[in-house]
């Protein structure tokens, strides 16, 4: 299992406390400062069935100053995501070939 994690984040910080409750070994990606490739963003939308709109957080200022309002295709959007970690919502953790988003928190107790 895995949790890409901002320990800024407060529902981050939330979904990092399930995990640590749950007994199972899981693995903390700091998304951050080790942010996905392309490549592996990609698989993430795939086993979350996101579209990449989906896991923007559309409030960040690096997104409303330059991408708000500009047509961008899923490649541009993931692109950014992968330049720009903070874009990308959070907490997301994955067991296998399943990924949920934590926000809510609760969501990861889907995968335990």
């Amino acid at each position: 299992m895995k949790i890409f994690h901002n320990s800024r984040c407060s529902k981050s910080r939330q979904g990092l406390e399930l995990l640590e409750n749950s007994n199972q070994n899981f693995e903390i990606v700091d998304y951050q400062n080790n942010p996905p490739t392309i490549k592996e963003l990609k698989e993430i939308l795939n086993m979350l069935g996101f579209t990449p709109i989906q896991l923007v957080r559309k409030n960040e200022a690096v997104w409303k100053e330059n991408y708000k309002g500009k047509e961008l295709n899923d490649d541009e959007i993931i692109e950014a995501m992968c330049n720009n970690p903070k874009l990308i919502e959070r907490p997301i953790v994955i067991k296998g070939n399943k990924a949920v988003l934590g926000r809510p928190p609760e969501n990861i107790k889907q995968l335990l």
